[in-house]
């Protein structure tokens, strides 16, 4: 019973490897996309998040990629945690219309934004979106990062891959070659196309490159908000567990000496 539960076991072993090769092969044999590290201050377990990154990141999606992504589940109070002042986010939120109500008539209504409203989604509803993107359903991007294997790096790659397609490859028509993204045809037109595009406060020079990283560090926030907090309790845990330990052992060593 037992060889046969062996024999068995080291079969199913056998299985599991040749399609675990298999499936390696298939994968190079497509050409699988390799996401190149950008380097982010967030990253390695003790990195922290650059408030004017995520300045910048902002603006970033404020300017450009609002027009046709959502990211419902921030509300602008919530850009304090980025470093802007209570007056900054109370301007930021009253440049945009809020549909509210009903009213005392019983009609919606709009009203300048306040601090504790969500961010303004560009499309009343999916299938507006869809029909002002020729079909093309623009994602929430409040976890993207999170959705997207490779995070934030893939973020930024994709926003970088832009490309002229290879010889011999037609891209089906609306479609964009983009070398990051699975498949290598993206329907969203490059929208950080240029060095210079916009202009940031601090005087950064707003490169394509630059652009990319800003916002794609502050999509990673936008999903991992909690991340320095997390990061600096796992500190003091381990700093806790290591006085812990030598604690125990000094205690263990004093009531055994005796013993010996």
């Amino acid at each position: 019973m037992a060889l046969r539960f062996v024999k068995t076991a080291a079969l199913a072993a056998a299985i599991s490897l040749s399609a675990a090769m298999s499936m390696g092969a298939a994968r190079a044999a497509e050409g699988e996309v390799h996401i190149p590290p950008a380097g982010f201050s967030f990253s390695g377990a003790l990195g922290t998040y650059d408030r004017a990154e995520l300045q910048r990141g902002f603006q970033i999606y404020k300017e450009v990629c609002s027009a046709c992504h959502s990211m419902h589940l921030l509300s602008y109070r919530n850009l304090r945690d980025i470093g802007l002042s209570e007056a900054e986010v109370a301007a930021v939120a009253a440049s945009v219309q809020i549909q509210d109500g009903p009213n005392d008539n019983g009609e919606m209504f709009e009203r300048p934004g306040r601090a504790s409203d969500r961010f303004r989604s560009p499309f009343a509803n999916p299938a507006a979106a869809r029909a002002a993107n020729n079909g093309a359903l623009p994602p929430d991007l409040s976890v993207i990062t999170k959705a997207r294997n490779g995070g934030a790096d893939y973020i930024h790659a994709l926003l970088i891959g832009y490309a002229e397609p290879p010889a011999g490859l037609t891209l089906a028509e609306g479609m964009h070659y983009n070398q990051y993204f699975p498949g290598h045809q993206i329907a969203m037109a490059p929208p950080l196309s240029q060095d210079g595009q916009l202009t940031f406060g601090d005087g950064t020079n707003a490169t394509v490159d630059r652009m990319s990283r800003d916002v794609s560090a502050f999509l990673n926030w936008a999903a991992e908000p909690e991340l320095e907090t997390r990061r600096a309790m796992g500190v003091r845990v381990l700093i806790f567990l290591a006085i812990l330990g030598g604690l125990t052992y000094a205690v263990k060593r004093k009531v055994w000496a005796d013993v010996h």
